[in-house]
């Protein structure tokens, strides 16, 4: 691309990816940042940062006024989506062009043409690309998806027409639960995307989630980079994507790649692509969705093929042509090795995995393996946008080393102060299953069932080293009460500490030096316990073991303040209880239901006064692009509300109030 500026249309990670790449070729970058995200990581990757307001995406990264403005103040001459927000929308990309711009993605037609699913799978079937029996007609009427789902059979996929990222999408096992999904599809495609459109589509049981990568260049080559394995995932959102995949044979990556490539020229494409298939263990595979973009994922095929796609696609939004045939492609993708991509989110596992947000304390990327992040001790995750932090890719010359490998990079990977998905991403990767390659879309699932999923405590000895720690070796001055007991020769203590709801108490005796730490039927050795740095990082030999514990840089013993800990891959969030007054330990009343997370109440469905039985809807709480429901724990009365519909709320405030019947 020509000497200039590039425009980047995004926030996060995908920034910070993209602006080197540009930088290489000698362009310089340009960020845009909301209000949320003023002095984010992700800015300092640009040499320029333009301002544009606002908090909600709506508001921000989805106003195309705003984003043309920023290209104008700027000086850029191209802009580049990155991956979400706009990045799929046709109307986005004629206005960037209609500026005199360059445009680095798609030809407008060739969005529109995939933009809409059942306009999508019309056109497919038409250019005889394989799709799965369903209905993708006009008619949006409850009647008229009944008698479609009847001629279908069921189970079925109740999808959305527009969007993508699992937005909109629900399984339907039998009829009656039929209307409900359809409901609720429609609410969330309709918050998501401005479309509440749905079309129906037969469930491809113990089906694989399968893309093949396209790109095509304005000289008319279209080729295939091979197929990357999205299966593992949770609600429909991908977590971990592998290349190549572990069932897909040479011979099948040919006859899918070609189906790929057939699809991507039907619809006039040029840049990178990624044409999503469904495929089943007889190796039938059917066309999903044609995403016109470049995919999160793209950094496994990056491993196998040792290229830069981002720098494909600036190369091709300046006129040049493809620098490889399709056959060079294939060579290097099958003498590739393999590589494993894991998506690092905000999410509270001992909390079915709800979207967070909140200060990072402290962060450090794993070494060894690419990750590709935004993120700085002391940044804020703000609750208005994906919770998606990182993704960490390993490459190696086999799977069973890049699962390895992978699993050992999230073990070392320090994200301290806003819980994530890393433990389980490691868990998953060591599961027997998933190193078999035994994995459909229905693996997290049927593996590891929400109750099965969540939180694992960590482990005694980890929670006796932080209560020694706490009491031993304070990182603050104490009230003369407890700083006799920091400095004896002889230690003899009762450390009562608050880890999540419950209060435990540590007992610690001997002496600083060699002391046994013992609660609730747990004991352990602790010799020579104390500081490694400034950080408040520790070692010490726990039960004749050396370990070394990374400590939240806000790790003090005062009233009121948790420290977080990684150690060996666990986690602990504890709070030292002994400067807690018992007022602040006041459980939430029974009948008053809290924010489960930082977001925004989008529906109020009761009055203050109401009867409601045992799991009704009260509240939806949208938080980073999902929709959570808040439903009554039991029969009874709503005695207060304590949010209105278009509320901010915090994690933990109180929503509404429930009162026994009279």
């Amino acid at each position: 691309m020509h000497a200039g500026a590039l425009l980047i249309a995004n926030r996060g990670e995908i920034v910070a990816r993209i602006a080197p790449t540009a930088r290489r070729l000698g362009l310089r970058t340009v960020a845009v940042a909301s209000d949320a995200d003023h002095g984010a990581p992700f800015t300092a990757a640009c040499d320029e940062v333009v301002a544009i307001g606002g908090e909600h995406a709506v508001d921000s990264y989805l106003r195309i006024d705003k984003l043309l403005a920023a290209a104008t103040k700027s000086g850029a001459g191209a802009v580049h989506p990155g991956t979400g927000f706009l990045s799929e929308n046709a109307a986005f990309a004629d206005a960037v062009i209609a500026a005199g711009l360059t445009w680095v993605g798609p030809p407008p037609a060739a969005m529109r043409a995939m933009a809409d699913k059942a306009a999508a799978r019309q056109r497919m079937a038409a250019a005889g690309v394989p799709v799965l029996p369903g209905y993708d007609g006009a008619a949006q009427d409850i009647a008229a998806f009944r008698d479609a789902a009847a001629a279908i059979g069921y189970p079925l996929m109740v999808k959305a027409t527009a969007g993508g990222g699992g937005r909109g999408m629900r399984v339907v096992v039998d009829a009656t639960a039929l209307a409900g999904a359809i409901d609720a599809a429609a609410a969330e495609a309709k918050a998501a995307f401005g479309d509440g459109r749905l079309l129906l589509e037969r469930a491809a049981v113990a089906a694989r989630h399968v893309e093949i990568q396209v790109f095509a260049d304005t000289h008319g080559h279209v080729i295939h980079l091979g197929e990357r394995d999205c299966s593992v995932q949770r609600r429909h959102q991908k977590l971990i994507e592998e290349a190549p995949s572990p069932v897909v044979s040479p011979a099948l990556r040919r006859r899918m790649g070609d189906v790929a490539v057939a699809a991507a020229r039907e619809v006039g494409y040029v840049g990178a692509g990624t044409v999503e298939f469904l495929l089943e263990p007889d190796g039938g595979f059917w066309f999903i969705e044609m995403n016109t973009r470049l995919q999160v994922e793209h950094a496994v095929t990056e491993a196998l093929l040792g290229l830069d796609l981002v720098e494909w696609q600036l190369r091709v939004a300046a006129g040049e042509a493809l620098p490889m045939t399709q056959h060079e492609a294939l060579a290097r993708y099958e003498a590739g090795g393999h590589a494993i991509e894991a998506r690092l989110c905000a999410e509270a596992p001992g909390r079915g995995y709800l979207p967070q947000s909140g200060r990072i304390r402290r962060w450090q990327p794993p070494a060894h393996v690419r990750c590709d992040h935004a993120l700085a001790s002391g940044c804020d995750v703000p609750a208005f946008y994906d919770s998606m932090l990182a993704k960490l890719v390993a490459h190696a010359p086999n799977r069973a080393d890049a699962a390895a490998r992978l699993a050992d990079a999230l073990d070392r990977t320090v994200c301290l102060g806003v819980a994530t998905n890393r433990a389980f991403l490691a868990r998953v990767l060591r599961d027997d299953a998933f190193r078999r390659g035994a994995v459909d879309t229905a693996f997290l699932g049927q593996r590891f069932p929400d109750d099965a999923s969540r939180a694992t405590p960590a482990p005694a000895w980890l929670e006796a080293l932080a209560a020694a720690s706490l009491a031993l070796l304070p990182r603050a001055g104490l009230p003369a009460l407890w700083a006799g007991w920091s400095s004896s020769l002889v230690v003899d203590l009762e450390v009562p500490v608050r880890i999540g709801e419950s209060t435990r108490t540590w007992r610690l005796e001997g002496s600083r030096s060699d002391l046994v730490a013992s609660c609730d039927g747990a004991r352990h050795g602790i010799t020579g316990l104390r500081r490694r740095d400034d950080e408040g990082d520790v070692s010490a030999a726990v039960d004749g073991r050396v370990v070394v514990a990374i400590v939240s840089n806000e790790a003090v013993a005062t009233a009121g303040t948790s420290s977080a800990w990684l150690c060996e891959g666990a986690e602990l969030e504890i709070v030292d209880a002994r400067l807690r007054g018992r007022g602040r330990d006041r459980a939430a009343a029974p009948g008053l239901l809290l924010a489960p997370m930082h977001g925004r109440v989008t529906r109020v469905l009761v009055a203050a006064g109401d009867a409601v039985d045992a799991d009704a809807l009260l509240l939806v709480v949208e938080a980073m692009k999902m929709e959570h429901e808040i439903r009554a724990a039991g029969a009874g009365i709503v005695a207060a509300l304590h949010a209105r519909e278009g509320d901010q709320v915090a994690a933990r405030q109180p929503l509404v109030e429930i009162c026994a019947a009279p």
